[in-house]
């Protein structure tokens, strides 16, 4: 199978997938390659909504079809969740970078060697 026929098939579940994957892989490189603390941030992010964009294709109708029963947990529903824990991750975590900038005026993880407990 050519990588390229799935850009000639009408939009399914498996272009959704794959959107999926390349937010998540671009977001585990982010976090591992910036040293910057906002970038790992962004990184965070990225792989979340490539979870997210994974949950809703898994629970959309096109794949379970008409025949198979759902176990009562919607893709919606789970990205909802993802959603509410990305928005309380990204606050602590920004609140954390911010007290962080005060006391040492950089924003780099590799200076963080004084947080070790």
């Amino acid at each position: 199978m050519n990588f390229f026929n799935i850009l000639a098939e009408p939009v399914g579940v498996s272009h959704y997938l794959l959107v999926g994957a390349v937010l998540f892989t671009a977001g585990v490189v982010c976090m591992v390659i910036k040293r910057n603390a906002l970038g790992v941030l962004m990184g965070i992010e990225l792989v979340l909504n490539g979870a997210n964009i994974n949950f809703i294709a898994f629970g959309s109708p096109v794949l379970r079809g008409e025949s198979t029963v759902s176990i009562g947990l919607d893709g919606q529903a789970i990205a909802l969740f993802v959603i509410l824990l990305a928005a309380a991750e990204a606050a602590v975590a920004l609140a954390i970078t911010l007290n962080f900038y005060n006391n040492h005026a950089t924003v780099d993880v590799d200076r963080a060697e004084d947080l070790k407990g």
